[in-house]
């Protein structure tokens, strides 16, 4: 079986990945001759855990290319995995999966399965079907399955290895037999349905995580001023197994490539149809309250941080991934430089992005002890492990004034008593020893 994958983003590149993991061979397409420059040369354009090492396993099954036509002429199954970005408007870019379906139309030669991967309105599906079979040679016969991802940044190599589930919007039996035939090696349940029913199950079940994060924030603004401890409250929530225990961490809020795009592209399709789906658009509301809860906080010890020298440490939206997408440091950090703060960040992984946004205005530390000394104040964006795994003497040792806004909780309250540090967390009591 001759399989294609448009897009060496996340989601393009680790199906592609993935998929030789299970004995497949696979061609990548992409237009920027860039990325498929450093994939020939076996470096992962985009930072996940053990994405490279299985590039590197399964060389021989990989192939890179800009060729387009040359590629999908002659294949038997073709995954869509470019991106959908955000409009201005809230509604999703559809212009490259268009744009790939295109493409696929005027260059097959032969029948083939088209599957949709990235994640798109529904309908979308059904648009491609008609876009692809009114340009598409006469004789040649184009299924359109939609096959919704579900992977994590930062997990995505395991969250398709080992995924829960496959779903999969068939339009024929014959479809899903093929689809069956790429998958059934990675011996996962499938859920088997027609295409909207497909695409609706991926805005829904991120959207219903996006409302779970932004469900636990607010209780935990709230347990800040009655008392109460947030981590306390989810423990107990979540060993309900009707709740379960994910998605239940209080912070400063969802960002990265997939919730915030998707509950403003459903929000979007509701109001479209003239419907209103009032808890997603709580949701997007409360995020975006969330995520200056930090700069709020700080003002309680600074009314201007006007020459204030600033510690920031974590740049990107979670750990284990370089991406920047809607990231909390990405609101906070120009109210800091408006207000006239000295910045050193420190984020080795998320460090290479952020240069292109700031390249001059900040401080780019090599170490957390650079980046701490001397400092009035220091955010905690990101709750990477370097972070999380500081002792807690060092704010104390290296700050001017030890102040701790910490969006991620990422330290015990028993432990921050033992040191002179004013401590401020999510959703639990502050500690002020100073």
């Amino acid at each position: 079986m001759k399989i294609v994958v448009a897009g060496t983003g996340y989601v393009g590149l680790v199906t592609a990945v993935c998929l030789t993991e299970v004995g497949h061979t696979v061609t990548c397409v992409d237009i920027d001759e860039n990325k498929i420059k450093m994939l020939k040369e076996g470096k992962s354009p985009i930072f996940e855990p053990g994405l490279e090492e299985i590039m590197l396993k399964n060389k021989d099954m990989l192939t890179y290319t800009t060729n387009s036509k040359e590629a999908y002429k002659n294949a038997d199954v073709i995954f869509i995995g470019v991106g959908t970005p955000e409009k201005r408007d809230g509604s999703a870019n559809l212009k490259y999966v268009y744009g790939v379906a295109e493409e696929i139309a005027e260059s097959l030669e032969k029948d083939c399965v088209v599957v949709v991967k990235s994640t798109v309105p529904i309908g979308t599906n059904d648009k491609v079907e008609k876009l692809i079979k009114n340009k598409v040679k006469k004789g040649i016969k184009v299924e359109i399955v939609s096959n919704p991802e579900f992977l994590s940044q930062g997990t995505a190599v395991r969250d398709t290895l080992h995924a829960q589930r496959i779903v999969l919007g068939v339009p024929t039996k014959i479809a899903e037999k093929t689809m069956r035939e790429v998958y059934d090696e990675f011996n996962i349940p499938y859920v088997i349905t027609d295409r909207p029913s497909a695409e609706m199950i991926k805005y829904a079940s991120n959207d219903f995580l996006a409302l779970k994060i932004s469900y636990i924030n607010e209780i935990a603004n709230l347990c800040e001023i009655v008392g109460a401890n947030v981590e306390d409250v989810a423990k107990g929530m979540g060993m309900d197994s009707r709740i379960g225990n994910k998605f239940l961490n209080a912070g400063i809020g969802y960002g990265g490539s997939c919730f915030p795009k998707d509950t403003k592209a459903l929000h979007w399709l509701a109001n479209f149809y003239d419907y209103e789906l009032k808890t997603i658009k709580a949701a997007i509301e409360i995020n975006a309250n969330q995520k200056l809860k930090l700069i709020k906080k700080a003002r309680k010890y600074y009314e201007t941080f006007e020459n204030l020298n600033i510690a920031v440490l974590g740049l990107t939206f979670k750990p284990n991934t370089d991406d920047l997408r809607e990231a909390p440091s990405l609101d906070n950090i120009p109210i800091l430089l408006e207000d006239g703060a000295n910045i050193k960040v420190y984020d080795p992984v998320g460090e290479k992005n952020y240069k292109k946004i700031y390249p001059n205005e900040l401080k780019y530390c090599k170490s957390i002890e650079e980046t701490l000394k001397d400092t009035d104040i220091c955010f905690i964006f990101t709750e990477w492990d370097f972070v999380k795994n500081i002792d807690i003497s060092e704010f104390e040792r290296l700050m001017k004034k030890p102040i701790i806004i910490d969006g991620r909780n990422c330290y015990k309250i028993e432990d921050v008593k033992k040191y002179n540090v004013i401590y401020e967390s999510i959703g639990r009591k502050t500690i002020n020893n100073i």
